[in-house]
């Protein structure tokens, strides 16, 4: 068995990411925007290398799309 999701900020600067992220989208169009949001997923879902880290990760994005 794998790790567990880990959903606490494991960042020292957590700004600094969101705004690395951000800034990354800055001066794309929509559909380049979601190009770059599908490469980076992929590149990190391989990184963690992890089926069931990933499939708890998709389960927690897809709840917080439902869920208010």
């Amino acid at each position: 068995m794998g790790s567990a999701l880990s959903t606490a900020s494991n960042f020292a600067d957590p700004d600094a990411a969101y705004r690395l992220i951000v800034e990354a989208h800055r001066g794309l169009s929509d559909e380049q925007s979601a190009a770059l949001d599908a490469a980076l997923v992929l590149t990190l879902a391989n990184h963690i290398g992890d089926l069931g880290v990933l499939r708890e990760a998709v389960e927690l994005a897809k709840r917080r799309l439902i869920e208010p």
